[in-house]
């Protein structure tokens, strides 16, 4: 159990890394900062359950997983993201 446990964790904790990093390299003043983390820490843990589907069909190697928890989290945070607005048009004027 520790075998599957523990990676996953880290994995999670090294996507939310990712994505609070994300957020301090690409969205000065975002209203929601807890956002970055949070899809960080999912991004990771769907990444390691497709590395973890890799390997049991493939054999993938295990630099591929920190790759794929990157790649995961700059599209949920980057072009499949939450849009971006600019200051002044956060809230509707009617």
């Amino acid at each position: 159990m520790q075998d599957l446990l523990i990676p996953l964790a880290m994995t999670g904790a090294f996507g939310a890394l990712i994505g609070t990093l994300y957020r301090l390299s690409r969205r000065p003043g975002y209203r929601r900062p807890l956002l970055f983390p949070v899809v960080g820490l999912i991004a990771g843990i769907i990444g390691f359950v497709i590395y973890r589907l890799l390997v049991a069909t493939t054999g993938a190697p295990i630099w591929l997983l920190p790759l794929l928890v990157i790649l995961q989290v700059w599209l949920w945070l980057g072009p499949f993201g939450p849009a971006s607005r600019a200051a002044g048009q956060d809230e509707p004027k009617g």
